[in-house]
Formats: structure tokens, C-alpha cells, sequence
């Protein structure tokens, strides 16, 4: 037996009360899942990354049924079939309404995200009070090149669809209308920031800067002027943090004044709000000459994009 298709156990119900008959059954066949919503088209535009997708069933071996046991009697249940099985259903409806919302799906395997789900739960039931009930359950995470997770939920899809236990098309409603609920309830719009590059620093307050290139920070372009009196004297930079997700660093030479750049940032742990707790440090030395050192606030030169100084040298008497 294909180890992906699941048995469907329906239940009869018991109708109690004088003069009552046993309800029809459901005779055994196939639950036809289908998408019944392909998404906001181009919700997202121009994302800088793509993303894998990956589909696993948690309870592929023990799961004998999606269908939980109420106002049971399991041995007079039809077996039904879900067609396509539910990790290839999953797996085809996921790619499909994310490239309708503007992910690039499956783009680059050496260096996109990668989202992974996991079917925690796909179950159909059937309730006398209710009628057909359908509940989808994912963990849904989202990793980076370096296998760091980035994001994480648990979504949640139910319906409740009233029917006869006989009526296969309520059901299959159910269930379907379950999954697409379980599909929209995931923060797409969180998914997107991580795999999109902001045009303003601001705009992504808390995406750390992690060596890859894919935050605003790391493409912010920063202008460097330093002069000194005399010209000649050597420059060298370091970063200084009172922030725990930022290291001190050590001196780095740049060159001698006077020295102009256009350069970036490239300092791991770095948001937009924790670059008000960095300092840049700038010290220009010369021999004969008392050594200076000037710090500036990370925040304002990122708002500026510019270090400009000018090193008025003392000679050392």
C-alpha cells in the first residue's frame, strides 16, 4: 500500500429517540482536494530572494485516517481516500499560491530560503450537532543559507460545514475549505520581509545584519571624507558597541589623508535599532604629532550617509 494515502474512517451515527432509523452511510471512495483560492496576485513584487519549499508529515507512520473518531462506531465506517495524498497536495498548492503572490519558488538552491512545513494534523470529521468538520494544523519555519531559523508559526485552518453523513460533497468542502484556511493564515507578509531587501534602513527596524547582503543596512552606501593639517597622517577605524549583539572590533587601517570613500557596512549583529548603541571611531596618528580620535553616533551617519571629519594635528612637543 502507498505509504502516503491515508484511510478515512467514517463513523456511523446513532440517532436516539423513539421511531428513529440509522442515517445513510458514505459509501468508500475518494476526497478530491483542490485549492479554492490561488491568492492576491503580485501581493509582493520585485522580492530580492527566492525560497524553497519542503513538505513532511509528521505522523506519516502512525496516521491510518484523517478523520478523528466522533459519535463512533468505527466498524461501520466507509474508507475514503484523499486524492492527491496530502504531502503532494500540500506541497503543489503551497508553490502555487506563493508564486501568485510574488515568490520566486524554488530559485536558487545555493542561496535562497528555505521554508519547511510540517503536517502536524489533517484530519476530517464528522459531528450529529455539527455536521462535517475539517482542521489542518502546520509548523511552518523558514531557514536561512546558514540553516539559522528565521521565522516560525503554527497555522491553523478549521471549517465547519453543515451535511447529511452520507453527503461526500460537504465533506470534501470541509476539508478543503480547511486547508485553504490553514494556507492563509500564515504571515506571508512577515516571509516576505526576510526574503526582500528594504530601500531604507528603517523600514526593517530589527533584520539583523548576518554577512549575506540581505538587509537595507548592508546596502546602505556611506561616504568617508577625512582631512587632516597636515595631510599624511595614517587613518584607521574600529567599531565600538555597547550593545550585546555587536562586538567591538579592532583597529582597521584605511588609509592616508586625505582619504575619500563610498563603502558599506558589513557588521554582523547590526539592526537599525541597536546602531543608536555603536559608535564609529576614527583616529588619524603622524609622526611628531599627538595622536586624535573622533567617534560617531552609527544611527546618525547611517541617516547622514556620510563620516566627514577634519583633523586639525598638534605636534607632540
Amino acid at each position: 500500500m502507498i505509504k502516503n494515502i491515508f484511510k478515512i474512517l467514517f463513523i456511523t451515527i446513532i440517532l436516539s429517540g423513539c421511531g428513529s432509523s440509522a442515517p445513510l452511510l458514505m459509501t468508500s471512495g475518494d476526497i478530491y482536494l483542490k485549492m479554492l483560492n490561488e491568492g492576491q496576485s503580485h501581493r509582493y513584487v520585485d522580492l530580492d530572494y527566492g525560497i524553497r519549499i519542503g513538505v513532511k508529515d509528521r505522523n506519516v507512520e502512525q496516521r491510518d485516517n484523517i478523520l478523528t473518531r466522533y459519535d463512533a462506531n468505527p466498524n461501520s465506517a466507509p474508507k475514503l481516500r484523499p486524492v492527491p495524498n496530502v504531502v503532494d497536495f500540500t506541497g503543489e498548492s503551497l508553490r502555487s499560491y506563493m508564486r501568485n503572490l510574488g515568490f520566486d519558488v524554488d530559485f536558487d538552491i545555493s542561496s535562497d530560503y528555505f521554508l519547511e512545513v510540517n503536517i502536524d494534523k489533517f484530519e476530517l470529521s464528522y459531528v450529529a450537532s455539527t455536521g462535517w468538520v475539517g482542521m489542518v494544523r502546520n509548523s511552518v519555519s523558514v531557514y536561512d543559507k546558514n540553516r539559522k531559523i528565521v521565522f516560525n508559526q503554527e497555522s491553523v485552518g478549521r471549517s465547519q460545514v453543515p451535511g447529511t453523513p452520507s453527503d461526500r460533497t460537504m465533506a470534501t468542502k470541509a476539508m478543503n475549505l480547511a486547508f485553504m484556511k490553514g494556507i492563509e493564515d500564515v504571515d506571508w507578509d512577515k516571509i516576505a520581509y526576510f526574503v526582500d531587501i528594504a530601500k531604507n534602513p528603517a523600514l526593517e527596524k530589527n533584520k539583523q545584519v548576518t554577512g549575506q547582503g540581505n538587509t537595507a543596512l548592508e546596502s546602505t552606501v556611506i561616504r568617508w571624507n577625512v582631512e587632516s593639517s597636515p595631510a599624511g597622517a595614517r587613518v584607521f577605524w574600529r567599531v565600538v558597541s555597547s550593545t550585546p549583539e555587536v562586538k567591538n572590533t579592532n583597529e582597521n587601517y584605511l588609509s592616508s589623508t586625505p582619504y575619500e570613500s563610498t563603502e558599506t557596512f558589513d557588521i554582523k549583529g547590526l539592526t537599525f535599532n541597536n546602531s543608536g548603541n555603536i559608535q564609529i571611531e576614527i583616529k588619524c596618528s603622524k609622526t611628531g604629532y599627538m595622536t586624535q580620535k573622533k567617534r560617531f553616533n552609527l544611527r546618525q551617519v547611517l541617516d547622514q550617509k556620510e563620516i566627514s571629519s577634519f583633523f586639525d594635528m598638534v605636534k607632540d612637543e
